[in-house]
């Protein structure tokens, strides 16, 4: 009976490590940038929203980041669709000059997000608006190239 337990452990084991992305492919890098890319910005909008508290420093370095995260990911979109269990559409391949240009667009939103956190005092008010253009780019790309 233990024989056939850890068989039936074993096999359940090697079967689960199966569907797992490498974390070196395009998919498995680009699938971690937009993890951490949703995470910070559910941080701000939750800061703006009054579900976190609102830290200024917090904010402005979360901004920072979330700009830099914005370009990171087209990178890892090959010309070719790769394989695995991705949330992107076809479209993204078949339309790249659109696909392109939404991308510049939530890199120019996270750009401006982050000139308004210049400012010496910040306030939560300030921040909507700009925050706001973000999670609408952000939506728009969704939108259009992936699968929900």
């Amino acid at each position: 009976m233990l024989k056939r337990l850890t068989v039936v452990l074993l096999a359940a084991l090697a079967l689960s490590g199966c569907d797992r992305v490498d974390p070196n492919s395009p998919l498995g890098k680009r699938k971690v940038i937009f993890k951490d890319m949703l995470k910070t910005s559910e941080d701000l909008g939750g800061m703006l929203r009054g579900r976190l508290p609102f830290d200024g420093v917090k904010f402005a370095d979360g901004a920072l980041k979330l700009d830099n995260l914005s370009h990171q990911p087209w990178q890892h979109f090959p010309q070719v669709r790769d394989g695995g269990d991705s949330a992107a559409r076809a479209e993204v391949w078949e339309r790249q000059a659109r696909f392109h240009d939404l991308a510049r667009q939530l890199e120019g939103v996270t750009g401006e997000l982050v000139g308004v956190t210049r400012s010496p005092t910040l306030d939560a008010a300030q921040l909507k608006a700009p925050m706001d253009k973000v999670e609408a780019a952000c939506k728009a790309c969704h939108t259009e190239f992936r699968n929900h």
